[in-house]
């Protein structure tokens, strides 16, 4: 594959933030039509069975170094995961989420517990961020979302949050004690993105104010938070209008604070929700992911399919182009469009993702509460992996 690089930006520009967003048009999306659909195999009953029973699990990350690379730990690697109880209702698990902590040697997943202790984070529940690791003197720094609030008020409220804790290695299986520095990271009151607390939203529209990113940008050693959003109300053209949100951060005198910069990724009129975004540097590009569901594509576009998108650029404010001239990188199949979501590109190119709605067969899981809890699979999924050239990318590898 040829290697087409992105024209640069004026890097002077990228740093102050006077970057304009990149569109994801519905010109895009309509190009996946065209071409080959780079679809993953189909999950079957013992990649669907749940490795921890009584806990249902789903949007993952590693904790990393500030270089993005996966932290190596007691001979292994640690990683966060979304998780509830598991019910009858697969869908209620956004209610009442929390961070769970996992340590993965080799295939073997071990339950190390929550991961932070009751009644320490200000939401009603926890979703999705990120988790550095300083290897050096064992500090860990989480950024989440914080949905909700302890005390009540709007249900689909999200702040973006960050904490330290101190890892500890010492016992049985690792874990992060010692959790203080607990403080919003950027707060939001719509000036720069759709306030989530004032905005209006329902289950399958919800705005978006979530799912932090830490990156440290190579090219300047600046520290940046990138996250899903949505456009702020009054520039909003479509009820559909997604984003990637991007925030500089600011150390001085050892306090760090964040500065709201103009979206990376516009998707008005396309799509509603760009979800869990997050970049891997490779031969000086800066690629850029995030995951997008058929349903919340905008009713007069010809909707892509569940799947990990992307675009790429040659600076991290852009300009981005999409990735294989749509955006689509990696879809579940055709005969199991729901079966995988929360994809997460790891540095190797290893791509990681949750079980969702598996072995559905083409019946319908909004009538029929049953197969709802029967074909969730609410477990960590097969891996897979990418290879990138340009702006081009290709499925490798699938676990069958």
């Amino acid at each position: 594959m040829s290697r087409v690089v992105p024209e640069p930006e004026d890097s002077e520009a990228a740093r102050v933030g006077t970057h304009s967003p990149s569109v994801w048009s519905a010109m895009d999306v309509a190009k996946i039509a065209s071409s080959p659909i780079p679809e993953t195999s189909v999950i079957g009953p013992a990649q669907a069975f749940p490795m921890f029973p009584e806990l249902t699990l789903w949007d993952l990350w590693p904790i990393q170094t500030d270089d993005g690379a996966l932290a190596q730990i007691d001979g292994g690697t640690l990683w966060v995961i979304l998780s509830a109880p598991r019910t009858d209702d697969p869908n209620a698990r956004h209610d009442i989420a929390r961070m769970w902590l996992f340590h993965r040697i080799d295939a073997e997943w071990r339950d190390c517990g929550p991961l932070m202790p009751d009644g320490f984070t200000p939401g009603s529940r926890e979703w999705s961020g990120s988790t550095r690791l300083d290897p050096h003197t064992g500090r860990v720094t989480l950024w989440f979302t914080a949905a909700g609030r302890r005390e009540g008020g709007a249900r689909f409220e999200q702040r973006l949050f960050l904490a330290c804790g101190q890892l500890d290695t010492g016992g049985d299986r690792p874990h992060i004690a010692r959790w203080s520095d607990l403080k919003e990271a950027l707060p939001n009151e719509g000036s720069a993105y759709a306030d989530t607390a004032t905005a209006p939203s329902m289950p399958g529209r919800i705005k978006g104010f979530r799912d932090p990113f830490w990156f440290r940008d190579p090219a300047d050693g600046v520290g940046y938070l990138l996250f899903t959003a949505s456009q702020r109300t009054e520039r909003s053209v479509s009820e559909h209008d997604g984003v990637i949100g991007i925030a500089r951060a600011t150390d001085a005198n050892g306090v760090c604070t964040f500065s709201a910069l103009p979206p990376l990724i516009d998707a008005s009129g396309v799509s509603n929700e760009l979800e869990l975004p997050h970049v891997v540097v490779k031969d000086g590009l800066y690629y850029l992911f995030w995951c997008t569901q058929t349903g919340v594509f905008a009713p007069e576009v010809t909707a892509g399919p569940t799947g990990l998108y992307g675009m790429v650029a040659s600076s991290l404010c852009g300009p981005y182009k999409p990735l294989n001239g749509s955006g689509l990188v990696l879809a579940n199949p055709a005969a199991e469009p729901r079966q995988a979501y929360g994809w997460r590109v790891l540095p190797t190119l290893d791509v990681m993702s949750f079980v969702d709605f598996w072995g559905v067969k083409g019946r319908d899981l909004d009538t029929d509460r049953a197969l709802l809890a029967a074909q969730f699979g609410g477990t960590i999924g097969p891996m897979s992996r990418i290879e990138i050239a340009g702006n081009r990318t290709r499925i490798v590898a699938t676990a069958s």
